[in-house]
């Protein structure tokens, strides 16, 4: 079986970041916070896709 590069890893944390970012700015919340909810999706995506992908 072939191992996922670091790249794809990190790939699908920034989309759950920029879906997390988006639903919640379309929800009505300020674009700051959005964004922030954002980051923290991103960041806290990265150590559970590592671990689901290995």
């Amino acid at each position: 079986m072939d191992r996922t590069s670091p790249a794809q890893e990190l790939l699908g944390a920034l989309f759950a970041g920029l879906v997390t970012g988006g639903v919640s700015y379309l929800g009505g919340v300020y674009p700051a916070l959005s964004a922030l909810a954002g980051l923290t999706a991103v960041g806290e995506a990265v150590p559970g896709l590592r671990s689901l992908i290995r």
